[in-house]
C-alpha cells in the first residue's frame, strides 16, 4: 500500500484541527497537533527553511525521526486553509537532543507549541515500546469534560469512566481503554509531561484535570479526533443529566457488557 504524501498528512492535521474547533475544543490558539513519522518524503521542499533546535528533552527513540508540530498561538480551525503557515516540520538527531527545525516562508510562529515536550515524550515512549511507523497526538480542551474535571466526585479515573461510558452503546467500543484521569498540573511543566506519558501508556486519551485532553492513535490525527469526541460526546450527556436533577439512568452495567461482548471487546470498565 502507497504511503501518503506529506500533503495527504499536512491535511490530516488540518482536518484534525477542523474538527476540534467544529466541538468548540479548542478555543482561539487553544490546542496543539502532531505526528511521528520514520521519515518523510518531500519535506525540505515544502519547508525550506531550516534552524538546529534544542529538544525539551532526549528522545532517543525518535532519531532520525521527523515530526509535524503546531506552532504556538496557530489556531487549529486555521490549519487546513494553510497548513505551512501553522506547522513546524522537526527531523531528531542522532544523538536525540537536537533537532533541525524546518519551517516555511509563511511560517506565522515564532516557536513550537508550548506543549511540544509533552507530545515529544509521547511519541518518545510509544515508539521506544513498540517502534511504530507513525504516531499522532492531539491535545483538546473540550468543554464538558474539562467542567466535570472541576466537580470533586469526577476527580478520579474510576469516577470519570463511570460516568461517560454509560451514555452512548459505542462508548465502550471507541475508548475500550477508557480515559485516565489525572490531577491539575502547570500546562507545560515537566511534572505534566512525565504523568501525560505514564497515563497515556494505559490508556488511548486522559484527561489533564481543569485543562484538557491529550489523545493519541497509530493510525492518524483524525482517529485521535475520535477519541475526543466520543469522551466529550459522554461528558455531554453527563452534563445534562446533572442539569436536569440526575433523572436519566443511562446504559446499564450489564447493558453496556452486552455490547462489548457482541462487539469482542475486553475493558476494564466492564465489572
Amino acid at each position: 500500500m502507497d504511503r501518503p504524501t506529506i500533503d495527504e498528512y499536512l491535511a490530516n492535521m488540518g482536518a484534525g484541527g477542523s474538527r476540534i474547533c467544529e466541538i468548540d475544543a479548542s478555543e482561539a490558539g487553544a490546542g496543539n497537533i502532531s505526528i511521528c513519522l520514520e521519515d518523510l518524503p518531500g519535506v525540505h521542499k515544502v519547508f525550506p527553511l531550516s534552524e538546529r533546535i534544542d529538544l525539551p528533552l532526549p528522545a532517543p527513540a525518535l532519531a532520525g525521526r521527523t515530526l509535524l508540530v503546531t506552532g504556538s498561538g496557530r489556531r487549529l480551525r486555521q490549519i487546513a486553509a494553510d497548513p505551512v503557515a501553522a506547522i513546524g516540520a522537526v527531523i531528531v538527531e542522532d544523538d536525540g537532543q537536537h533537532a533541525e527545525l524546518l519551517s516555511s516562508p509563511r511560517r506565522q510562529f515564532a516557536k513550537l507549541t508550548s506543549e511540544f515536550n509533552s507530545h515529544l515524550a509521547v511519541h518518545n515512549d510509544q515508539i521506544s515500546a513498540r517502534d511504530l511507523p507513525f504516531h499522532a497526538t492531539v491535545h483538546a480542551q473540550p468543554p464538558h469534560l474539562t467542567f466535570l474535571s472541576h466537580i470533586p466526585a469526577y476527580q478520579s479515573t474510576k469516577a470519570m469512566n463511570d460516568a461517560i461510558l454509560r451514555w452512548e452503546p459505542e462508548s465502550i467500543v471507541a475508548l475500550s481503554q477508557g480515559i485516565g484521569v489525572l490531577p491539575f498540573m502547570v500546562p507545560g511543566s515537566d511534572q505534566l509531561m512525565a504523568a501525560n506519558v505514564e497515563g497515556l501508556r494505559t490508556h488511548e486519551i486522559v484527561l489533564w484535570g481543569k485543562h484538557g485532553t491529550m489523545s493519541r492513535s497509530d493510525l492518524s490525527v483524525t482517529r485521535a479526533v475520535d477519541r475526543v469526541e466520543y469522551a466529550e460526546t459522554g461528558a455531554m450527556y453527563e452534563h445534562m443529566n446533572l442539569t436536569a436533577g440526575g433523572v436519566a439512568e443511562g446504559l446499564s452495567k450489564a447493558e453496556i457488557r452486552s455490547v462489548a461482548e457482541a462487539f469482542g471487546v475486553t475493558s476494564p470498565w466492564l465489572d
